[in-house]
């Protein structure tokens, strides 16, 4: 179940990214009409626009701010890096811990 939301989820940002830069809207001159076209597409449009990686140049017109984004990708990629060298940690500490006879 927790794939096939993760799948939807991906699509989605795929949708609502392709949509800004196949318009090229990547600068407040080149904003673009944008509507939601699902409950998912509307969090992730208003995640977007809460970090500012979107913004709304005039009612119903938006724009992709690339600097934004490309820090959004850089933040969520160190995120997951931290999860996974957190993660090997634990296992070391574990293997140690076995290697030394502290669970038999």
């Amino acid at each position: 179940m927790a794939t096939a939301a993760a799948a939807v989820v991906a699509r989605a940002k795929r949708l609502i990214q392709h949509h800004f830069f196949a318009a090229d809207a990547v600068r407040p001159d080149r904003a673009v009409a944008f509507a939601p076209d699902s409950r998912i597409e509307e969090r992730l449009f208003a995640r977007y626009r809460e970090a500012g990686v979107i913004h709304e140049e005039s009612p119903g017109y938006y724009w992709l701010d690339l600097p934004a984004y490309d820090r959004l990708i850089q933040d969520r990629f160190a995120r997951v890096r931290m999860a996974l060298l957190l993660l090997v940690a634990v296992f070391v500490g574990l293997a140690v811990l076995g290697a030394n006879g502290v669970f038999h």
